[in-house]
């Protein structure tokens, strides 16, 4: 059996899928190593959810991601026979060149490690896996699929700042991320409402990291995020859209080093840092604290702040899509981000909502509410098996 690995490497972790590679890609287990250099833990489930390995490791057997492959390289030998075809990644960060996927090999790795800067807790992550890859198997296609690439084909009105015109071509630019979300969610939406995909449509990705893009005739318009993974709407733990004025002020008064900024605007802010209490959506509807209500209310109101300006540039509007964490699993939040989308016509249907339906709009709202579980792991495998069949 031909298979295909995908892999994202996070901060800590390592997660991984396997693809049987036949008439159709079919997803045969998922897992991940959390932890990684902590306390590691090695969990994977079957295509039906049900989990089939649950290890724990000392933090030195699993030290740094060379180590996670290798665990996971092995076990995966011993699961499945036949040939691996190719290994696609996701990486953050593209840059202004890189508009679709690639073959990775040392030029090309040593190209994407110049975004390194443009998404400090992403990328080096990223191309972890892949380096170690290329050290062990440099025979074995590797293929990387950008969260940049899908907006590529903006207008450069869209992607410019108003500063000096020479940082622009330097690359200070706006990039948009959640590309592989959104290109698989604009195929889905094609299938599940073809008239719909061909006009004005604002897709909400919704979990620890948040964004919104704008898709007319499923490509992207305008995305919420811009130069780095913080732009646009507060996250779990990031802030989305600050004034650059506070940097400054934090810089100069509160004598804060970059380090510390970074840290303070990826790690501690958003939802964690409005709320004091948790980063976890779950955790704040369950509370009390008017800390949480405050952190939820601010999320909902960036939310429908940033669906207007979309609706502004689409010129319109005939749809508005859930996905993501958030978006596929929270009927509460997808209630309260529809209430503020009444002006534009939005009306929800609180039955669908409830059962987990695709369409969650009522019959006579103005513009389409669906909810589209998104799929960036399948998008990966789509990309690599067409780089390597040609």
């Amino acid at each position: 059996m031909d298979t295909i690995l995908v892999v994202n490497a996070g901060s800590s972790s390592l997660k991984f899928e396997v693809f049987a590679v036949g008439t159709a890609l079919m997803k045969l287990v998922k897992g991940q190593v959390e932890g990684i250099g902590t306390a590691p833990h090695f969990t994977v489930k079957n295509a039906k959810g049900e989990q089939t390995v649950d290890r724990s490791y000392a933090s030195g057997e699993v030290p740094d991601f060379a180590a996670a492959m290798h665990h996971v390289g092995a076990w995966l030998r011993e699961q499945f026979e036949g040939q691996l075809v190719a290994v696609g990644h996701r990486v953050v960060h593209g840059g202004p060149d890189y508009a679709r996927p690639v073959r990775v090999d040392q030029h090309v790795l040593e190209d994407l490690e110049r975004y390194i800067p443009l998404a400090p807790l992403h990328q080096p992550n990223n191309l972890a896996p892949i380096r170690t890859l290329l050290e062990r198997q440099p025979g074995l296609p590797q293929v990387a699929c950008f969260d940049t690439a899908f907006h590529r084909g903006h207008d450069p009105v869209t992607d410019h700042y108003a500063i000096p015109a020479h940082f622009f071509a330097e690359g200070v630019r706006r990039y948009g991320f959640h590309g592989l979300s959104y290109e698989y969610v604009a195929g889905r939406l094609k299938e599940i409402a073809p008239d719909i995909a061909k006009g004005r449509v604002i897709v909400a990705h919704l979990g620890n990291g948040a964004s919104m893009c704008a898709l007319r005739d499923g490509h992207s318009l305008e995305c919420t995020f811009g130069f780095t993974a913080l732009d646009g709407l507060p996250m779990g733990t990031r802030c989305g859209q600050i004034d650059p004025g506070v940097l400054l002020y934090l810089i100069e008064q509160g004598r804060m080093t970059s380090s510390e900024l970074q840290d303070m605007l990826y790690n501690g802010s958003g939802l964690k840092g409005l709320s004091g209490i948790s980063n976890d959506v779950r955790d704040l509807l369950a509370s009390d604290d008017a800390r949480a209500a405050l952190a939820l209310d601010h999320f909902v109101h960036r939310i429908s702040l940033n669906a207007g300006a979309l609706a502004a540039a689409l010129g319109g509007l005939e749809a508005f899509v859930f996905t993501a964490g958030i978006g596929e699993n929270s009927p509460v939040m997808r209630e309260r981000i529809a209430k503020k989308l009444n002006w534009l016509g939005a009306q929800l249907d609180p039955a669908r909502n409830k059962s987990g339906e695709m369409l969650v709009s009522t019959a006579d709202s103005r513009i389409a509410l669906y909810v589209v579980p998104t799929d960036e792991e399948l998008m990966i495998a789509q990309h690599t098996l067409g780089m390597v069949a040609v």
